[in-house]
């Protein structure tokens, strides 16, 4: 969330970020209710003194053995009025709360001005020895038929054991999946300097407010009610709340994790030629990128998570390219985000594999996560950045259109070779 001193100071700068973000615009209604608690918490504190000094006059009466019925009574009237002000300021904090979290992230100065994706900037593109023929659509089979030649996935069945949008992976499709899943821990954690995170794949609401999710996106987020637990849509929810109501030392930051795991979304959609197969999914597998940072470092550290997650498709050979996403295409919690987009080959459409993004201290203030800078400083909130590093559900459509061969095999890059036990798919 945003400093309410912020918007009480900028509140147009907040609202621009309100219309570019299609948010709602609350700004007017919030800094009332603002001012009103402020009231309140004025009131409050003024009859806590008065109360205070009363009660010192009963004890100066009862040790003067004077009658005190009427300040005790005084007293009685003003610890009333005191309740009912604490209630009426309870019930403006819980609405003002709620207005707060409703407020997006401000996008940072860098980040364009648009509406929609069609706005967004290509900043880089990269093919092996760049060549530009990588970008070319091309005949060939697409994932889906791939998959059905090779027995790899099996969507028919995941839909028949759970629902459209849950594959199964079988025989070489597993094994590929699972490869490119120890490959890109092993990287991240080698090469990289990320410390690894096997965190729980269901978490509690407060975990979703932390970072954003709640309350905008509580319905594309699966539910169990009776344990109060949510699937995760990412590792990015439990690896940034391991650190929720915490002081961090400064000399941890910045602090690197990266973890695997499985990734749920209700996402909306019907099944079409845009959601088949692995374009669109509701299960899918994901190595994550999270970063604590100090806020004079986050966007070098930025910078550097995006060339981490880059850095994968180069070492596997995929063509990519890199966006910078404008203020109206940037997610709600987040201040600048990069999009990793890879080619696909036969469907002749770039397809999103990562997006990478620094959210500033607006994840931190939802979850209370800081920093100190030395034992005796004041804590400050720390600045949060993730990325997917990498999605596996897009990336494998790319490799296997990317990788197949005129017979139909497909052909494994030599740095897959010791995580598989086959350099070819026949």
């Amino acid at each position: 969330m945003l400093d309410i001193k912020l918007i009480r100071e900028n509140p147009d700068l907040v609202r621009a970020a309100i219309h570019a973000k299609h948010s709602e615009d609350v700004i007017d209604q919030l800094l009332q209710l603002d001012r009103e608690r402020r009231s309140i918490i004025g009131e409050v504190e003024l009859l806590k003194s008065k109360r205070n000094a009363v009660s010192e006059e009963i004890a100066a009466l009862k040790r003067a053995k004077q009658p005190a019925e009427d300040r005790i009574t005084e007293m009685k009237s003003v610890g009333d009025e005191i309740a009912s002000l604490d209630e009426m300021l309870r019930s403006k904090e819980l609405t003002l709360s709620l207005l707060m979290d409703s407020i997006p992230n401000i996008p940072h100065r860098s980040v364009p001005n648009g509406t929609d994706a069609a706005a967004n900037v290509e900043v880089k593109r990269w093919s092996p020895a760049g060549d530009e023929r990588a970008f070319e659509k091309r005949e060939g089979l697409d994932h889906l038929a791939l998959a059905e030649k090779h027995q790899l996935f099996d969507f028919k069945r995941g839909a028949k054991i759970a629902a459209a949008g849950f594959p199964v992976y079988m025989g070489k499709g597993a094994q590929l999946e699972r490869a490119f899943i120890n490959f890109m821990l092993d990287v991240h954690t080698r090469a990289h300097g990320y410390t690894e995170v096997l965190p729980p794949f269901f978490v509690n609401a407060q975990a979703l407010r932390g970072t954003g999710q709640f309350p905008k996106f509580a319905d594309q987020v699966y539910h169990i009610p009776e344990d109060a637990l949510y699937a995760i849509p990412t590792a990015e929810v439990p690896v940034t709340n391991l650190y929720a109501d915490e002081v961090l030392p400064s000399e941890k930051l910045p602090l690197l994790h990266c973890a695997f795991s499985a990734c749920f979304r209700r996402e909306a959609g019907s099944y079409g030629k845009d959601t088949r197969g692995f374009l669109r999914v509701h299960e899918f597998n994901k190595v994550e990128l999270v970063k604590f940072t100090s806020p004079e470092t986050s966007y070098d550290e930025h910078e550097k998570l995006t060339a981490d997650a880059e850095r994968i498709l180069e070492l596997l050979g995929i063509p990519y390219r890199r966006l910078l996403l404008c203020d109206g295409d940037t997610s709600f919690s987040s201040a600048k985000t990069y999009d990793l987009e890879v080619w696909s080959p036969v469907e002749g459409k770039w397809l999103e594999a990562s997006s990478c993004s620094n959210f500033e201290d607006f994840q931190a203030r939802r979850a209370n996560i800081k920093f100190r800078r030395d034992p005796k400083s004041k804590p400050e909130f720390v600045h949060t950045l993730n990325g997917s590093g990498l999605a596996t559900s897009r990336l494998m459509v790319a490799f296997l259109e990317t990788y197949q061969q005129s017979d139909g095999t497909i052909r494994i890059p030599e740095v897959l070779h010791s995580y598989l036990p086959f350099t070819e798919i026949v």
